[in-house]
């Protein structure tokens, strides 16, 4: 927030002469505000990936609380200096959203456990809710959504940069190796490579607006760089992530803007790239040595890990428990796992269907379905540009939410909120 002194030109006729101190006045620069809500919206929701560095893990401070703590007074100032416009076709989403954070309250009542319960709730009905509203008001503000992107645009270089030096100097362990060394530390590889994947769907979208070749190709290597620092980390749904954001999400940026000839080329560019990189993969096969993400292609499957397993399971548990399943928290316990969090159904909607029964499951269908609802009813009114960024922050977040994360992760509201925003048009007092 700055104060800038202006000269009271718009005093009323007939006015009482004011004092030669009291001739000026502040006014609140409004812009600086969106942007430092966007900058500490994006810190919040890259937190995980950024501590991921040595640089930031060893701060003074922790980023994720430093970022919560200052974002709620910004919400509030960004909320009371913005004219909101919203469409009501955002309603049915924040509904069933509202009824899923009280359904699970409720459920929590019947659950069988105790410790998952109690670090759960407090996520979904606290963070949940902040995260939110952070994401709708941010996606929703020119300048707020402009300061995300490009702190997303910094996360993904910079934690795959961190990556890549930790493998070099052996500071890191990666792709759940865990034990090899205890002194080492484990990056989280998962939100490493979410970062890395959102920073190159960004990328993409430079590329197609960059106004000149200099600047496309630029743009262009950015994103190949960031594709190479995907391999390293060992997330396979990140890499996959990162393939389908740099696909769709320029492609999605020509279609909105009436050029389907441009996203048919940027489809073709992109299938040719990854068929050339794979090609020079399986001819220099010893290049690929130490890239984990494709040793966890090729040395197993998806059956040889344990999603299908918890998947079924939840899916079981749900039908045997209708019509209001296992209660908040209660899937590790009633599947033999215990008090084991990271044992969660790794599906969203699954977890919704064992935890809060058929109710959690409607609940979930109205929030999550009602608001996609929201840009592909919308697509024709809204920039273009807007929509392809905020589809590259919400892509790779949704792709993990059905494979990964609980119904407590905050990066899936804050996901959810961007998506409504696209309902929803800011302007300033």
């Amino acid at each position: 927030m700055t104060a800038k002194a202006t000269p009271d030109a718009a005093a009323p006729p007939g006015a009482a002469a004011l004092p030669a101190g009291a001739m000026n006045r502040v006014r609140i620069d409004t812009a600086t505000i969106a942007s430092l809500a966007g900058a500490t919206a994006a810190v919040l929701q890259f937190a995980g990936a950024l501590k991921s560095s040595p640089l930031v893990a060893a701060l003074p401070f922790d980023v994720t609380v430093l970022a919560l703590l200052a974002l709620p007074p910004l919400l509030a100032l960004l909320l009371l200096t913005r004219r909101w416009w919203v469409h009501p076709l955002i309603a049915p989403s924040l509904m069933g959203a509202a009824l899923l954070w009280l359904w699970l309250v409720l459920a929590g009542t019947w659950s069988a456990s105790h410790d998952i319960l109690a670090a759960k709730l407090p996520e979904v009905v606290l963070l949940g809710p902040l995260m939110l509203l952070a994401g709708l008001a941010v996606g929703a503000d020119a300048g707020a959504r402009r300061w995300m992107v490009a702190v997303a645009l910094f996360s993904g270089p910079f934690v795959g940069a961190s990556v890549a030096w930790g493998l070099a100097s052996g500071t890191v362990v990666l792709g759940g190796a865990v034990g090899a060394n205890p002194e080492l530390v484990r990056v989280q590889y998962q939100l490493a490579g979410l970062a890395i994947a959102v920073a190159a769907g960004l990328g993409g979208v430079r590329a197609i607006e960059a106004p000149t070749w200099p600047r496309r190709v630029f743009w262009l290597g950015f994103v190949a760089a960031l594709a190479a620092a995907a391999l390293l980390p060992g997330g396979r749904t990140a890499l996959l992530s990162l393939g389908l954001c740099v696909a769709l999400v320029p492609a999605l940026r020509c279609w909105a803007g009436a050029r389907p000839r441009a996203a048919l080329l940027w489809l073709g560019l992109v299938a040719a790239g990854g068929l050339l990189a794979m090609a020079a993969l399986l001819l220099n096969p010893e290049q690929a040595e130490g890239l984990r993400t494709l040793e966890r292609f090729t040395q197993g499957d998806v059956e040889s890990s344990a999603r299908p397993a918890l998947w079924r399971a939840a899916l079981d548990w749900g039908g045997e428990t209708l019509p209001l399943g296992l209660g908040t928290g209660g899937f590790t316990i009633a599947a033999g796992y215990g008090e084991r969090r990271g044992l969660y159904p790794h599906n969203h909607l699954l977890e919704a269907w064992a935890e809060g029964g058929l109710p959690g499951l409607l609940f979930w269908l109205l929030c999550f379905g009602g608001a996609a609802l929201v840009p592909l009813l919308r697509l024709r009114r809204l920039e273009p540009g807007r929509v392809a960024r905020i589809a590259a922050l919400v892509l790779p977040v949704a792709m993990a939410a059905m494979v990964s994360t609980d119904l407590g992760n905050r990066m899936v509201w804050f996901a959810l909120g961007l998506v409504l925003s696209t309902g929803v048009v800011a302007r300033r007092v």
